[in-house]
């Protein structure tokens, strides 16, 4: 449960971080949604954890599942509230 909860709070540090980027690199004339690159990248790295935890770890791949699904959606519902504001504002 701590793993889980560690690894979500890094997937938020980590929108946060892409939604930042994407604001400077707007101010040079680029429009990208950090929120929607974050999506993507954040499913590449929940998707390699839960490999990671089912080959070298040990853990049953029903937990890894269960674990994904807190793990990829908690950050990836964050980010979709996220592009969502910034198309409205």
């Amino acid at each position: 449960m701590q793993h889980i909860v560690m690894v979500v709070v890094l997937g938020l540090v980590a929108l946060g971080v892409f939604v930042a980027l994407a604001a400077f690199v707007k101010r040079m004339g680029m429009h990208i949604d950090g929120a929607q690159v974050f999506t993507w990248v954040w499913l590449a790295a929940s998707l390699v954890n839960g490999a990671v935890g089912v080959m070298y770890a040990n853990i049953p791949v029903g937990n890894e599942i269960a674990a994904f699904i807190p793990i990829f959606g908690i950050p990836a519902a964050a980010a979709w509230l996220v592009s969502r504001r910034m198309q409205e504002g």
